[in-house]
């Protein structure tokens, strides 16, 4: 049975989990945004209170 065949499936982790340590996390950092988020106010908003329909 192929299945029980160690080899190449040990490999393909080993491979796949380099993959996940090295060069996804190096691709992901390097991400630059397009737009720079910009900060709130500090000033609180007057809201009105809901008026439900129902007593």
């Amino acid at each position: 049975m192929p299945q029980l065949n160690p080899s190449p499936w040990f490999a393909m982790l080993i491979f796949s989990w380099l993959v996940f340590l090295i060069i996804i996390p190096s691709k992901v950092m390097a991400h630059i945004f397009h737009s720079e988020p910009t900060m709130q106010s500090a000033e609180k908003r007057l809201t009105n209170p809901w008026t439900w329909p129902w007593p």
